[in-house]
């Protein structure tokens, strides 16, 4: 332990003459946890929620999906699958048909998206799909079978068992008063909850066969979707495709399409982070006044000191220690309450919200270790910075005018 080291301690910890600059330095550590401790719990919380609404989207959607520019479909799409799902690290390809429709139910009519699935090639990889809220999948044979999103059958007034009418634009049958679309009975076989309420309030699903015949496809389909095993390896796998796929499709990622979402979220989390920043640099202004009439009461150490052959750089530096130990106790003391609060936030559900709208019961908080660094590494800078000028100032007393009246 060198002497600045010690010296510093010591004036930290002993009781001074002067009570009020004790007060300044326990205002001074206690506003620099405050800030860290609001910094912990805020990036929590935004890092919280975005995960939980990328696990939603992903858990409704594909990571990568290739689509025909035009409207007749991709015609052979299973040399195209295969040829995709034998690159590495992606999982599976599933063909997809999808159109917008018109359904109706006993209570109401409702649009939606409905969707022709190969239900054993996506099965696995959706628990939605395993695990319905009622009923069962539709079987490829017997009567035309659907399932619906909770909010969708909800909404329509049906369950498993009930009829629905599917009214669309690409099934038309002549009439004296020219083409006019076809409605075509469907059997709710069951009813999903894939836990995003635009998902479960627009889709409705059915077997890959069933849609290309309502939709005159034949043997075609209007998307491939990709799921990989790496998600955020999607925009280089989408750049690889675009170079060998021909030009009428195209790739779109996961990304691609919530990138508005996830901007706002990023944004919302930068500015948060430099908004609360401001509470630990107040904080550390007092370690400035602190530390400035620490200096002034201890004149006369600093002029024995330097009586005695310590060089001005000693004196900077213990009073540049004593302030970095007000950043590392303020910071240490800021980031173990942010931890433990979002610990108690997370095991006891403590901030509840409507389920029916953001489809969670609580607000759930996630630190990533990597803003953890950022947040300690911001308040100790800070705190560092904040030590210069009166460090400085010490090291500048004269000791001849120190001593003077000594």
């Amino acid at each position: 332990m060198t002497y600045e080291f010690f010296i510093a301690r010591r004036y930290l910890r002993a009781r001074r003459k002067q009570a009020f600059i004790s007060v300044i330095t326990f205002i001074s550590i206690l506003g620099i946890a405050i800030g860290v401790m609001a910094l912990v719990i805020a990036l929590a919380l935004i890092t919280g929620f975005q995960r939980d609404v990328q696990d939603k989207i992903l858990g409704a959607t594909s990571h990568l999906m290739i689509s025909d520019l035009g409207s007749a479909g991709i015609p052979d799409y299973r040399d195209l699958r295969a040829r995709i799902q034998a690159l590495p690290g992606v999982k599976v390809v599933s063909p997809v048909v999808y159109d917008i429709v018109l359904l109706s139910g006993p209570l109401r009519s409702h649009g939606a998206t409905l969707k022709g699935i190969d239900f054993a090639l996506d099965k696995p990889h959706y628990g939605w799909l395993r695990d319905l809220e009622e009923g069962a999948l539709p079987a490829d044979s017997g009567r035309d079978g659907i399932i619906l999103g909770k909010d969708l059958a909800y909404s329509l007034g049906v369950g498993p068992g009930d009829t629905v009418s599917v009214l669309t634009a690409s099934s038309l049958r002549l009439s004296p008063l020219g083409p006019v679309p076809k409605l075509r009975e469907f059997q709710v076989t069951g009813v999903f909850s894939a836990g995003l309420y635009e998902f479960d309030s627009t889709t409705a699903l059915t077997t890959l066969g069933v849609a290309q015949r309502l939709y005159r496809l034949d043997d075609r389909v209007t998307h491939l979707q990709i799921m990989i095993d790496d998600i955020f390896q999607a925009g280089r796998l989408a750049e690889s495709l675009r170079g060998s796929l021909p030009a009428t499709l195209y790739v779109t990622t996961w990304m691609d399409l919530n990138r508005t979402l996830f901007s706002a979220l990023k944004l919302e989390k930068n500015i948060m982070f430099l908004t609360i920043t401001l509470i630990v640099i107040v904080a550390a202004l007092n370690i400035i006044a602190s530390l400035i009439l620490m200096v002034m009461e201890k004149t006369r150490d600093i002029g024995i000191l330097m009586a005695i052959g310590a060089p001005a750089s000693s004196i900077q530096k213990i009073f540049f220690l004593q302030g970095a130990m007000i950043g590392v106790l303020g910071t240490s003391a800021g980031v173990v309450l942010g931890l433990v609060a979002s610990w108690l936030a997370n095991a006891f559900q403590l901030i509840k919200v409507p389920v029916d709208i953001y489809q969670i019961s609580f607000v759930p908080f996630h630190i990533q270790f990597t803003d953890l660094l950022m947040i300690i590494g911001v308040s100790l800078a800070i705190s560092l910075l904040s030590t210069l000028f009166p460090s400085r100032r010490a090291a500048k007393v004269d000791p001849v005018v120190a001593l003077k009246y000594e």
